[in-house]
């Protein structure tokens, strides 16, 4: 299994080469996020199994280098080191297309367990534009947009919208969408899913007489896959 280190800091990145190494991982280093952006793109495609991203990179942030890999149609999973950890920096993180957060200091023991979990799931296509029906939401260019209407939602909005997006037709617990919109451990009140619901459902169904968004009851709720 094949790794991408991008971390500025020498000494920890050494560490977490030599302790990946040990647990049978081959480890590139790069400790800018230039580099580690060229490196990302530049090898064959296919080589890195998941790259390892720290936020705080000299060049370019980390954020900007998960952007550009996925504007890129770069969809080797990414996790995020860093030592900021604010829900609404974790938000951004997964909005540029990260698969996972770790906050520094973290255990090594966590952080390889988060690697393989990445590895097992693997880097599937993922489109470029979603849809649904007339709905579509544009995760490089950030636009939603139903039918010729260019529909504005906040950065929470647009990560609720883009997980039901790639769900069409599933049924997703608040659980699921705390999890994937929020944080695994999201500890406030769980309601905040109904309220942003509420908020997309007044943005891209009630000026279109439309229902996207379903209430499932005692379940969650489930994106129409035609739009509603």
């Amino acid at each position: 299994m094949r790794v991408l280190v991008v971390e500025d800091e020498v000494n920890l990145a050494e560490t977490i080469r030599d302790g990946l190494n040990g647990e049978g991982f081959t480890v590139d280093l790069m400790h800018t996020g230039v580099d580690g952006l060229w490196a990302a793109t530049e090898t064959p495609h296919g080589a890195y199994d998941a790259i390892m991203l720290d936020i705080m990179l000299p060049g370019l942030s980390g954020y900007e280098v998960c952007r550009q890999l996925r504007a890129r149609q770069v969809w080797t999973p990414v996790l995020m080191l860093t030592a900021k950890d604010g829900e609404y920096d974790q938000a951004d993180a997964f909005d540029l297309g990260a698969d996972d957060y770790l906050t520094k200091p973290f255990s090594f023991v966590v952080l390889v367990a988060r690697l393989r979990a990445l590895i097992r799931r693997g880097a599937p296509q993922r489109p470029v534009v979603l849809s649904a029906g007339d709905l579509r939401l544009d995760p490089v260019q950030r636009r939603v947009t139903r039918g010729t209407d260019e529909i504005s939602v906040t950065a929470r909005e647009f990560a609720l919208l883009e997980f039901m997006l790639r769900h069409p037709g599933d049924v997703l617990s608040r659980t699921a969408i705390i999890e994937n919109v929020w944080d695994a451990h999201f500890d406030g009140d769980p309601n905040i899913v109904e309220v942003y619901v509420g908020y997309l459902r007044k943005k891209i169904d009630h000026p279109y007489q439309r229902t996207a968004i379903r209430t499932v009851r005692g379940a969650g709720y489930r994106l129409d896959p035609d739009g509603g």
